[in-house]
């Protein structure tokens, strides 16, 4: 019985743990989910909820009507949003395997950042202290996440273009960013977790670092 019950862990046939929170680290019955939440206590994961905020979705003129965002001003605002949450928290808590945006449309999902540390230590300091912080006008609200393997929390008709849920889809649709942020980011080897200071003790400046009026918010 112990064998069965380990090995339906957190699947559909598992009637007493939430499959989806399992495998996405977030449910649409929320609270009022008849399966158990069971929450990590260690984890290499951490989710910043709701933290992205996709201005196709919340830009509006004065007036409160709706403001037309091309999708090249997205993937601008985008890119700048992924490069400054990344960047902060690689150079605050430690290195960054992988980190991702959810571009759902769901309460449970939208703007959810996910970002999977190398080590478990430096997610737990991360979430201890990002819990006490503001981004972009915002308190932060960070947990533990139970994802570690993203592609089996990602929706994979939606990585073929064929999603029929759309944005209100339970899995997560994952916004990418651009080839030369992706390089930028995860292509020059080994990270630090802050540039080396040089002989009179300065750090010094980074070419492509963007001016404080391009900034979307400090942690």
């Amino acid at each position: 019985m112990a064998e069965y019950l380990a090995s339906i862990f957190g699947t559909e046939k598992d009637k007493v743990n939430c499959s989806f929170y399992f495998k996405i680290g977030a449910c649409r019955h929320g609270d009022r989910c008849s399966r158990l939440h069971n929450k990590p206590t260690f984890s290499q994961t951490i989710v910043l909820l709701n933290l992205y905020r996709n201005p196709q979705n919340t830009a509006q003129t004065a007036d409160g009507s709706h403001c037309h965002v091309s999708d090249v001003e997205v993937q601008e605002h985008y890119d700048n949003f992924f490069e400054e949450v990344f960047t902060e928290l690689q150079e605050k808590y430690g290195e960054i395997e992988e980190m991702n945006v959810c571009d759902n449309l769901g309460d449970h999902l939208v703007g959810n950042v996910y970002v999977k540390f190398r080590r478990e230590e430096d997610a737990e300091r991360a979430v201890a202290e990002l819990n006490n912080r503001w981004f972009n006008g915002q308190a932060v609200h960070a947990e533990l996440s139970p994802v570690t393997d993203f592609r089996e929390s990602c929706c994979r008709q939606y990585e073929m273009g064929e999603c029929t849920r759309g944005g209100f889809c339970n899995f997560m649709h994952l916004r990418p960013i651009s080839r030369n942020l992706r390089r930028q980011l995860y292509g020059r080897g080994p990270r630090r977790r802050s540039p080396p200071r040089s002989h009179t003790g300065h750090r010094p400046r980074e070419r492509n670092r963007r001016s404080p009026d391009h900034r979307h918010g400090r942690f």
